[in-house]
This record gives C-alpha cells, sequence and structure tokens, in this order.
C-alpha cells in the first residue's frame, strides 16, 4: 500500500544537526494520504497559507512543502491575547520509483493543499484476462 510508496519524516523539522534561518516557530501539517491503483493524494492542512507563499520542490526523491503564514493585523487594533500561533510549515515526503516524478500536480483550496502524485505506469494494476482453450 501507500507505505512502500510514500514515507513520512516528520522527525526531521526537529533535527538537532539544522539551524532555522528565521525566528518563527516551524509547524508540521497534519496531512492524510489517500490511493487508488492510478495515484495518490497528499491532502496536507495549511491554514492561512496563500498560494504564493507556498514552495513545493522534488529533491533526490524527496518532495518538500514549505509555506508560510502571516498574521493579518487589524486597523486600529493592538493585539493583546493570541491562542493562534502563525508561522512556517515544513513536511517532507520520499518518494519511491512507484511515482511518476513528472507529473506530480498540486492545488489549494480553504487552506487545504491536494497535491496529487501519478503512479508510473509500471508501478499500476493491470488486469489480466483469463483464456480457456
Amino acid at each position: 500500500m501507500t507505505d512502500n510508496i510514500v514515507q513520512t519524516d516528520k522527525n526531521e523539522i526537529m533535527d538537532r544537526d539544522t539551524e532555522q534561518t528565521r525566528d518563527r516557530r516551524v509547524f508540521s501539517p497534519f496531512t492524510d494520504i489517500y490511493e487508488t491503483d492510478q495515484e495518490i493524494q497528499l491532502l496536507i492542512d495549511l491554514p492561512g497559507v496563500k498560494e504564493n507563499d507556498i514552495d513545493i520542490t522534488l529533491e533526490k526523491d524527496i518532495l518538500s512543502i514549505d509555506a508560510s503564514v502571516e498574521p493579518e493585523p487589524m486597523d486600529g487594533y493592538s493585539l493583546t491575547y493570541a491562542e493562534y500561533a502563525v508561522g512556517d510549515f515544513h513536511r517532507k515526503f520520499r518518494l519511491t520509483k512507484m511515482v511518476d516524478q513528472n507529473a506530480i500536480d498540486a492545488v489549494l483550496k480553504d487552506g487545504v493543499l491536494k497535491v496529487t502524485l501519478n503512479k508510473a505506469a509500471s508501478s499500476q494494476t493491470k488486469k489480466i484476462t483469463v483464456q480457456s482453450k
């Protein structure tokens, strides 16, 4: 199933060997993964993120998703208390050879990023017809 195709690495965000370049919180967004015989879909929660604030890269079988959200100030008001934290989002997925790396699409709608990973033709399920003689 999906474990053979997409491996997530949520701990990388807490890696002590890396340093942040911005003094901001970094969130690992919640992600749901769905699969059919032809494709895999990642549904990634990115509340408050705008399309231009998302950076998706693919390098050496690693799909990286980085996004940021800025608080929207209210004219004439100063913030006195906040429960909603803003910051950056970061998540990485290791893709196997079962994914066609030239056929990846991403769409942002209502704070959810849908990334579609098409499976390579060689890894799709094929129906074999049985003949009688």
